[in-house]
C-alpha cells in the first residue's frame, strides 16, 4: 500500500446530522473545509465549528487528516493504509473522499496518538495549508 504523506488541517470540525428532506442551510455554504452529504436516510454536513448553531444535531471536536493526493481512482488501498493504523491504535475515524484526495477525521483528543500511529506505519506528517 506504500507510505503516504498527510497534513493536520486548521481548526475544529463538527459532524452535523439533518434530515434527509431538509434544505442545506445556508451556514453551510462558507468557504474552508465542508462537506455536505445528501443520502436518502440523512443530510450530514461536516464544516467548521463555529459555524454550527445551538440547538442543531451535531458532534464537536473533530480534526482533519487531509492526505496529500491527488490520487488516481485506480490506486488502491490508499484509504486502507490510514484507517489501519488508526483502528490497530483504537482510534475511531470519519472518513470523506473527494474527487483528488481523503480526508480522514478524527477526534481532537486521539490526534497525538493518531499521528504517533501514522508515523510508525511510515507516513509522513507534512506542515501545510
Amino acid at each position: 500500500m506504500g507510505a503516504h504523506r498527510f497534513v493536520v488541517v486548521e481548526g475544529e470540525l463538527a459532524i452535523v446530522r439533518l434530515g434527509p428532506d431538509d434544505p442545506v442551510p445556508g451556514w453551510a455554504a462558507g468557504r474552508g473545509f465542508v462537506s455536505v452529504t445528501r443520502t436518502p436516510q440523512e443530510l450530514s454536513i461536516v464544516g467548521p465549528v463555529e459555524w454550527v448553531p445551538a440547538g442543531v444535531p451535531s458532534e464537536a471536536g473533530w480534526i482533519a487528516l487531509r492526505l496529500v493526493g491527488p490520487f488516481p481512482f485506480d490506486q488502491v488501498g490508499v484509504l486502507a493504509s490510514i484507517v489501519g493504523p488508526l483502528a490497530g491504535a483504537s482510534i475511531s475515524v470519519f472518513a470523506i473522499s473527494t474527487f483528488d484526495t481523503d480526508y480522514v477525521l478524527i477526534k481532537s483528543t486521539s490526534l497525538a496518538g493518531a499521528i504517533a500511529a501514522l508515523t510508525r506505519a511510515g507516513h509522513v506528517q507534512e506542515k501545510g495549508p
